[in-house]
């Protein structure tokens, strides 16, 4: 009778094994998603690049063919953001790491 070779599960699953941030990221783009979930991210930051003052007159926060629309409740400040617009879309595109918005639109 002939005995097989035991089979060694330590060699084979450190071979399979992944990092999660790769597979995460082989997910998003496998299904399409980076793109959403950037966008996602923008709005989240919103806050913590614009800071909490900003945030509170922002009446609604979305992203469609790469803008972001901005509401506010406060006219100078809308006048005051419009007037530093490359600003605040530099900041945004550099919290999220990639060039997601090409336009910021305050409403």
């Amino acid at each position: 009778m002939a005995y097989k070779k035991p089979h060694s599960p330590e060699n084979s699953r450190k071979a399979d094994i992944v990092p999660l941030k790769d597979s995460i990221t082989a997910m998003l783009r496998a299904y399409r998603l980076q793109g959403k979930l950037n966008e996602v991210t923008v709005v989240a930051s919103w806050e913590k690049v614009m800071g909490k003052a900003v945030a509170l007159k922002t009446q609604q926060l979305y992203v469609s063919n790469n803008k972001l629309f901005v509401r506010l409740s406060s006219a100078p400040l809308k006048h005051e953001l419009v007037m530093a617009k490359t600003k605040v879309l530099a900041n945004l595109n550099a919290e999220v790491g990639e060039d997601i918005i090409k336009e910021v639109v305050f409403l």
